[in-house]
């Protein structure tokens, strides 16, 4: 009998309001909330997982396409460049289309994350989950109105970053190579510039709109490096108040 009294006095315990240092009331949670939330962040890691592999799917895709214009390319001495410059259009819109499916991904990756670092880290360390701090507000209002926590930009950008920038790189070399060694190598500039042409677009243009393709993404991966960390700047200030 005194085990099961005990038992129903712990539990009573944990509903009771506790005082925090500054003398605001703080609600504690039972096993049946807690346990609640348990099985939340097991749906939003889930959710999560399954999302990620349909970036890596795209990712997938952008590097199947640019093997096949490799190989279409440099299939023969007398093969165009062309299929090379084609298949950065693919590329776009799989870049396009992945930094719509991380958008999706960044939400549940977020939820789950502001589940480990508020509630699991500091119950296995403190034993406290410092409700004061109003992290599940936060949470509960990313429920109450859900919204992507980055922008479509940021999104490329972070796609480039961790992916597209070495294939975008791998097709820059790769054109640049077909036209100065394959199917053997230039004596001159202006013979480069010969063979980038295709059909009745001169080399000049192709080569400038392989420039402004490179160093275009190339700064949008910049800037959304340098938004990310201003972004975690402004967290750190905030004491982590935000997710994404």
């Amino acid at each position: 009998m005194r085990a099961g009294g005990g038992a129903r006095e712990a539990r009573a315990r944990t509903k009771e309001a506790t005082i925090t240092p500054d003398g605001k009331p703080r609600k504690a949670l039972d096993s049946a909330e807690m346990g609640a939330i348990a099985h939340l962040y097991r749906g939003e890691v889930y959710r999560s997982t399954i999302w990620r592999t349909r970036l890596d799917t795209t990712t997938n895709w952008a590097v199947v396409t640019l093997g096949v214009a490799l190989s279409i390319s440099y299939a023969a001495p007398g093969a165009s460049p062309l299929p090379l410059v084609l298949v950065g259009v693919l590329i776009i819109f799989f870049l396009v289309l992945e930094a719509r499916r991380y958008r999706y991904f960044n939400v549940w990756r977020a939820r789950a994350r502001w589940l480990e670092t508020h509630f699991y880290a500091p119950m296995l360390s403190e034993g406290d989950l410092h409700l004061e701090e109003d992290w599940q507000t936060v949470l509960a209002n990313d429920y109450l109105r859900p919204r992507y926590h980055v922008s479509f930009m940021v999104a490329v950008g972070r796609r480039i970053r961790r992916n597209y920038l070495w294939i975008l790189l791998i097709q820059s070399l790769a054109y640049a190579g077909k036209i100065m060694v394959h199917p053997t190598a230039v004596n001159s500039l202006a013979e480069a510039i010969d063979r980038a042409d295709a059909g009745p677009i001169p080399g000049e243009v192709m080569i400038g709109i392989g420039v402004f393709y490179v160093v275009s993404w190339s700064g949008i991966a910049m800037w959304s490096k340098r938004d990310d960390l201003q972004r975690n700047k402004a967290r750190g200030r905030a004491k982590s108040d935000s997710m994404g």
